[in-house]
């Protein structure tokens, strides 16, 4: 049993309400580890999740050429969501670099509480999509900063990002196909179906550029959808391939910040569905538990890009024979 004044204190933790704290206070276990102590180990089976509430922890995985690090989290750092979240191996080590106290999260200690209290398991998966998508957005940047040959070019002044092909009509039908196959409930499916509005992308074209305010979240109907960042030096390296049913642009929503990657059509062209952000915000407003299953599609879809994107960074280490970016890697 911890005390839920330990976790209150933590930002990812600041939507809950007290009786919340209390439930998942409950399901918690502290656990002390010395420095150079491994708490996860690369491949390894479980879904625990982790907060680092004092100490720091290192994120990192072997190589041909040695250990190379994915992330340093410190207080009030979660690890180890992601195979919460999915039930995936684990993806690195999680190495404390100091004496570290962790509260250790069990998806069997805490099951039964979040089937019981529906408003408990939205907060609860709400962190956890917060936290994958600030770390998303750092390995974004860490990407950049690997290759970099000098300061990421800014967009020409009186640039502006070149619109979209524009709305279009398309029958009901296919929208309402499209988040029936998601397993949503109805309510939320007449929701998105009517509020959620189509666009139509030529090969190639953007729908937005890194640097733009995000207003809405997307989902691709047909066709494909790359994400890319402009490496300085590389040019446009793609982060992932996005496919029927899968979502994207949530992040510019969490956080507020602008968006982190560049998003257009691949190949044949694509059909998105562009869903306004008050309309993500009524659908996930922990106070009326809208729609925990797209919280959960969203959660696994951060998830899996973050592996995508380490596994990225990684490979690349390796094929440049395990040389370090200038001045070493920053966090």
């Amino acid at each position: 049993m911890v005390e839920p004044e330990r976790i209150a204190r933590f930002p990812l933790f600041s939507h809950f309400a007290p009786a919340q704290l209390e439930r998942l206070a409950a399901a918690l276990a502290p656990r002390d580890v010395a420095a150079g102590d491994l708490v996860l180990r690369q491949g390894d089976t479980g879904r625990e999740a982790y907060l680092v509430e004092s100490g720091h922890v290192r994120i990192q995985r072997a190589t041909p050429y040695g250990l190379f690090p994915l992330a340093q989290l410190d207080a009030g750092d979660l690890f180890g969501e992601a195979g919460f979240v999915d039930a995936a191996t684990r993806s690195g080590d999680a190495l404390a670099t100091t004496r570290s106290t962790l509260l250790v999260l069990s998806h069997e200690a805490v099951a039964e509480p979040l089937e019981r209290d529906p408003r408990l398991a939205m907060a609860l998966y709400w962190a956890f999509w917060r936290s994958l998508s600030i770390k998303l957005r750092r390995t974004n940047e860490k990407l950049v900063r690997f290759f970099a040959q000098g300061p990421p070019e800014a967009r020409a002044a009186g640039v502006a990002a070149r619109p979209p092909s524009g709305e279009f009509r398309i029958d009901l039908s296919a929208k309402r196909s499209l988040f029936t196959e998601q397993k949503l409930s109805s309510l939320e499916i007449n929701f998105l179906t009517s509020l959620s509005r189509e666009k139509k992308l030529k090969p190639g074209e953007v729908l937005f550029r890194e640097g733009d305010p995000g207003d809405a979240m997307y989902v691709v109907l047909d066709g494909r959808v790359r994400i890319s960042k402009m490496i300085p030096g590389a040019g446009e390296e793609a982060l992932a391939i996005l496919e029927r049913g899968d979502y994207f642009g949530e992040m510019a929503l969490i956080d507020r910040q602008p968006r982190s990657a560049l998003a257009k059509a691949h190949d044949a062209g694509a059909v998105v569905l562009a869903i306004p952000e008050d309309v993500v915000e009524g659908l996930l407003d922990m106070r009326k538990v809208s729609s925990l299953r797209l919280l959960h599609i969203l959660c696994g879809l951060v998830a899996k890009r973050l592996r995508e994107i380490d596994d990225k960074l990684v490979g690349w280490f390796i094929l440049a024979g395990g040389n370090w970016p200038a001045g070493g890697f920053s966090f």
